[in-house]
């Protein structure tokens, strides 16, 4: 019974873990394809969005070199200039209202259907299909040759072979029963190729088409082509400019055959090792005498294995403190302790403060050092009949018993922050980290477990939000406050996807020619209940939920955007000043955002300035170099913001590669009443030429704050002299003004 119990529980075993790895792989290899196709799929659509972008060009450069002329002579002279796209792909045609082509740089070509499949406004696409071969179907991209709302005159066409689109389709990437296409909003598959196969002017429900399978970032979705009913990896996605989803399919069934293929080997070694297996245990069964003797060695070995077991259930097994299933049952056995003999016990809720910075530049290695450190000097700074365990992360939490009085905890909590403020020395350098705690006591705050953490915890954040490093009594008001808190910032996370950010502009002025040179981009939160939102309000929670890094995103792509707008309107070239928060600026993305938004609006890169505090630059000297030096060599100006309100010294600020500094506006606020704020201000002035640098005054409000910076060669100003910041339309009347007169002063 033994062996044989043995031997089942042996099969069992081995099949479940055979089962178990033939699952991982068809997992492995359905997420492999999943991400396969996101991949291609974006690789596609930066090719169509290319090819269709060259095409639009081209109809308005022959829109706008009409001007009245000969249509035919205009396609010559364009093709002479080498300014029209290759003649062996691309055909240029003029057509009148009813269609006739009246230009064109081919001989007029017949047998061609011509299915209309976008809007009648801006670019029109128009499938023209061979009745004979969809191999020789054609797509013609056309606009019309006068504006929108005057009589229509004619259009300007692009025509190219369908297959065009679909040329790099590789049965080595997509298999043989992959697809590419391109889909029009008006419900057609443009044009569609699986393997060597290419297909026009099929039907296709375009919104069903979209729906799931549009989402930026998110793997493909299987889904059934409805031309074909083949299981596919779909994505299918709508070009933002453009009347046109590009759709990038891979098979299941050829995604999956290698992991079929290696399922079937995972049963075959299964099988085989069940008969070796089996005939072990048959051999071992004649051994089983043997077993006796080793009977008490083992069971002293499951004994201290069950005693691990327990030992790591209940401590943290980086420091060895207590962790939270343990604490639970100290602090619930503390409570009862408390509620039957009338005392009372505080709790302190402790969560490292920039913890996350030293983890991330110096790896988890240097962080498990810091928390180890960290539990050392936590336990040093309490009694022995404290107890200090680990919840997890960074967070700790100390238990006192029958310590209530505020001035007793008061000092319990200076001697931590003390302990804790200390110098660390990790990796060869010298780091200080700091600790915020919260504070509940029993059973003033919290009757039971759930609520004396809960209260604890809120008590934390507000230490945080009142600057860090210092303890915090939980209150009534703090309750109320943190409710509002969390409710912000759910309507935060849904904020972005509901487009409810907006900016708002300041102008820079030029203190020499009194003209304005620049524009600082301000973020606006337009909360739907809440009205306009300012940034100090929302920006904190969005460093602390990580959401402050696509909210960035935005405000460096949009502002961008803007900048671009203003000079296609006819205004000069001005700078664009954009602020950068701690996270996003030791975010490893943030110069492949700033890339990405100057290539895809067109902004000169020079025109650009971040703006950095002191403080942000000071958290880690190495990184915050290295991101300002990649900012300059790709012509990104860097400004220090708020300067003279933060603590670095005059070698430290000569390290970093910057351009601008600018001057407090609290400075600049009682400038003329205050001694102190006009020799600090000059100091800075002086301190900037000195440097070389630009210096900016900010909170500029009155004639006579300019009249005293220009004497004292302040480069530039800013503030409500000029006006408050405004929206972008405004922003425009006010470029009008401005760029009508001479001067500002």
């Amino acid at each position: 019974m033994l062996f044989s119990g043995l031997a089942l529980l042996t099969l069992t075993a081995i099949w479940l873990v055979t089962l178990s790895l033939a699952e991982r792989e068809r997992s492995a290899a359905d997420r492999q394809a999943a991400m396969l196709a996101v991949d291609m799929a974006e690789t596609y659509e930066a090719q169509v969005v290319r090819a269709l972008r060259e095409i639009d060009t081209t109809l308005k450069l022959v829109r706008y070199s009409l001007d009245g002329r000969p249509p035919q002579d205009v396609l010559e002279e364009l093709r002479q200039q080498d300014m029209l796209p290759p003649a062996l792909l691309f055909e240029v045609r003029l057509s009148d209202a009813e269609g006739n082509v009246i230009a064109s740089t081919h001989e007029p070509s017949d047998g061609y259907d011509t299915s209309p499949v976008a809007g009648q406004e801006g670019l029109r696409v128009e499938l023209h299909r061979q009745v004979e071969s969809e191999q020789d179907s054609r797509l013609a991209f056309s606009r019309r040759l006068t504006e929108e709302g005057r009589h229509e005159s004619g259009w300007v066409s692009v025509l190219v072979n369908a297959a065009y689109f679909v040329s790099g389709y590789e049965s080595d990437a997509l298999g043989e029963q992959g697809v590419l296409a391109l889909a029009g909003s008006e419900g057609i598959l443009l044009v569609r190729r699986t393997g060597e196969n290419i297909h026009t002017g099929e039907q296709v429900d375009y919104i069903n088409l979209l729906e799931d399978n549009d989402a930026l970032g998110e793997p493909a979705r299987i889904s059934v082509s409805g031309w074909d009913g083949v299981r596919r990896y779909l994505v299918a996605r709508p070009l933002f400019e453009f009347p046109i989803a590009i759709v990038v399919g891979l098979s299941q069934a050829d995604e999956m055959a290698v992991a079929a293929a290696l399922r079937h080997t995972y049963y075959w070694r299964a099988l085989l090792v069940s008969f070796v297996s089996l005939a072990v245990l048959a051999l071992l069964g004649r051994l089983s005498w043997k077993l006796r003797k080793a009977q008490a060695k083992v069971l002293e070995e499951r004994l201290e294995h069950a005693r691990r077991a327990e030992y790591l259930a209940f401590h943290d097994n980086l420091t060895g403190l207590p962790n939270r299933a343990y604490f639970s049952r100290l602090l619930t056995k503390g409570m009862q302790h408390a509620r039957r003999y009338d005392k009372h016990l505080t709790l302190l809720f402790l969560d490292l403060d920039r913890f996350k910075a030293i983890n991330d530049s110096l790896g988890h290695d240097a962080g498990d050092e810091l928390l180890q450190e960290v539990s050392r000097r936590l336990g040093s700074a309490v009694r022995e009949s404290d107890t200090v365990a680990r919840l997890g992360g960074d967070e700790f939490v100390i238990l006192l018993p029958e310590v209530t009085h505020p001035s007793q905890i008061a000092q319990v909590a200076d001697k931590i922050l003390t302990a804790v403020s200390q110098p660390f020395t990790l990796v060869g350098q010298e780091f200080r980290i700091t600790v915020s705690i919260g504070i509940a006591r029993y059973p003033a705050d919290g009757e039971d477990e759930q609520t004396l953490m809960k209260h604890a915890d809120v008590a934390m954040y507000h230490a945080k939000e009142e600057g860090k490093n210092n303890a915090q009594f939980y209150s009534e008001q703090l309750k109320s406050d943190s409710l509002e808190r969390l409710a912000l910032e759910s309507s935060l996370r849904k904020a972005l996807e509901r487009q409810e950010f907006l900016l708002y502009y300041q102008s820079k002025l030029d203190m020499a020619t009194g003209r304005v040179i620049g524009m600082e981009a301000l973020l606006r939160w337009q909360h739907p209940e809440l009205g306009l939102v300012l940034p100090k309000q929302f920006i904190p929670l969005a460093e602390e939920n990580g959401l402050i890094v696509p909210i960035g995103r935005w405000v460096i792509y949009t502002a961008c955007r803007q900048n671009v707008a203003w000079q296609e309107t006819g205004f000069p070239a001005l700078g664009m000043a954009v602020n950068l928060s701690a996270r996003q600026f030791l975010d490893d993305g943030l110069l492949r955002d700033i890339k990405g938004a100057l290539q895809a609006t067109g902004m000169a890169p020079e025109l650009l300035e971040v703006e950095i505090t002191e403080s942000m630059m000071m958290q880690d000297m190495p990184k915050a170099v290295g991101v300002l030096q990649e900012l300059r060599e790709i012509g990104v100006r860097i400004a220090i913001d708020d300067f003279g309100t933060g603590y670095s010294s005059l070698s430290k600020l000569q390290a970093f590669p910057l351009d601008t500094i600018k001057i407090d506006g609290s400075f600049i606020h009682d400038l003329l009443d205050n001694a102190g704020d006009r020799n600090l201000t000059e100091a800075i002035i002086d301190l900037g030429k000195n440097l070389g640098l630009t210096v900016v005054a900010e909170g500029v409000e009155s004639a006579a704050h300019v009249e005293y910076l220009r004497r004292q060669a302040c480069d530039q100003i800013q503030g409500f002299y000029m006006h408050e910041p405004q929206p972008a339309e405004e922003v425009a009347l006010s470029l009008k003004k401005w760029f009508g007169s001479e001067s500002l002063y």
